[in-house]
């Protein structure tokens, strides 16, 4: 079964622990701390690897996770930084927080790479707490926890035409005659049990890339058959060939089948019925019509041109019609010129990672001249944002600003320049 989905557990890694020790050197009786810092626990990256078109890696193995970071050593050794952890998927992977359904990230277009969740932050080792009143700390900061997601992945293929059809009306025997593809063919229905896709090569035009959907049938919105499975992978597509049985050679009525497909479409997202549209009046080829009895071909015609759906005869087999259908549908791409769907990020993984109900200190300290802030909430906050990336940093803003952090600074009259510390991070505070 083609894996388009799945459903997996990922977690980024512990941080280390900060050390607590003291320099021992012989003539040195009363040596000061020197407690390393705990190493980083490891990331959670996504990647695409365009070597894969399936999941299937993810239905068998459900739980990820990188590695944790190493505590901190004696003489100021810092701890091993955790292995990052890189989920590799194909293009086109959605990546959604699994109990709410929202984005996370799309896997398409420029983002080739995606940092899921940072990995804990290693605690200061007792070094780093060393006053003029307490010289020999017996404290260290313990590493920042992993964090963790329950995700969902959907595979929705990248193509710019997706073929529907009926089973059996002669899908995949068109993209095997076009493209590279070689799908399995033969003669019952749900031939093709995953969505294959194929390279249009086109003298003097741009080729383009096709995809054959599996066979829907009426229902297959509402989850009937295998349509329903596969429904997903024609979002992204910019154009749709309806290939039809002109010949009507196990007794359809290609008439009929373009508008329940187009119903099924619509059902399962109404901008897919929308999308700009082409019928393949296939197996022209076996069409042994009676003397006086109307064509087929023009019936098709009749009834969906003047709606602006253009009906080419073609003989998929023979590959009579199919020159004058691709270069129509290179076309029609043309005239579009939009780039394919990518969907929006809707979750923000760090959001689920700040604590508000915890408790925080912000003061003055006149000996260092500078605005301490601390405390658990904090501490969890700091250990959760990546402040490297640009999304993280602005989150921290945020978690400055929505905390009422910021109002306490400027309760306490901080100017700008002034430095801020927050757990051995510092700042120069501007409006």
């Amino acid at each position: 079964m083609f894996a388009d989905r799945a459903k997996i557990y990922v977690r980024s890694g512990k941080g280390g622990d900060g050390s607590v020790s003291f320099r021992r050197e012989k003539y040195v009786p009363s040596g000061g701390p020197d407690g390393g810092d705990g190493g980083n626990g490891g990331n959670v990256f996504l990647e695409v690897d365009e070597g894969l078109n399936t999941l299937s890696e993810y239905r068998h193995v459900r739980k990820y996770h990188a590695g944790d970071g190493q505590k901190g050593g004696t003489r100021n050794c810092k701890g091993k930084k955790g292995d990052d952890l890189i989920l590799k998927v194909p293009a086109g992977t959605v990546i959604k927080e699994a109990e709410s359904g929202k984005v996370i990230v799309d896997m398409s277009g420029e983002t080739k790479r995606f940092l899921l969740l940072a990995g804990g932050r290693g605690g200061c080792g007792n070094q780093h707490y060393a006053t003029s009143t307490m010289q020999a700390p017996k404290y260290a900061q313990p590493g920042q926890p992993a964090k963790e997601l329950e995700l969902a992945m959907e595979l929705k293929v990248i193509a710019d035409v997706g073929l529907v059809g009926f089973p059996n009306v002669g899908k995949s025997t068109l993209l095997t005659k076009v493209s590279n593809a070689r799908p399995q063919i033969a003669n019952y229905h749900f031939t093709t049990l995953n969505p294959h896709l194929g390279v249009v090569d086109l003298p003097d035009a741009n080729g383009f890339v096709i995809a054959d959907i599996p066979g829907i049938i009426e229902g297959a919105s509402e989850g009937v058959g295998l349509g329903f499975e596969f429904l997903r992978h024609i979002e992204r597509t910019r154009v749709i060939i309806h290939i039809v049985d002109a010949a009507g050679t196990e007794g359809r009525d290609p008439v009929k089948d373009v508008y329940a497909i187009n119903k099924e479409l619509a059902s399962y997202n109404p901008a897919l019925a929308r999308l700009p549209q082409v019928i393949a009046a296939n197996k022209v080829d076996m069409i042994f019509q009676e003397e006086g009895a109307p064509d087929p071909v023009q019936i098709l015609k009749d009834e969906f041109e003047p709606a602006g759906i253009p009906v080419y005869p073609i003989a998929a087999i023979s590959g009579k019609g199919i020159r004058e259908l691709l270069y129509h549908v290179r076309h029609m791409l043309d005239e579009i010129n939009e780039k394919p769907v990518v969907f929006e990020q809707e979750f923000f993984p760090e959001s689920m990672f700040s604590v508000s109900d915890e408790p925080y200190t912000v003061i003055y300290d006149e000996k260092a001249d500078e605005y301490v802030v601390e405390g658990p909430r904090i501490e969890k906050m700091l250990g959760y944002t990546n402040l490297e990336s640009e999304k993280g940093f602005i989150f921290f803003q945020n978690f400055l600003k929505t905390n009422g952090i910021l109002e306490q600074l400027e309760a306490l009259d901080i100017k700008e320049g002034d430095t801020v510390r927050m757990y051995g991070l510092s700042f120069d505070y501007y409006k």
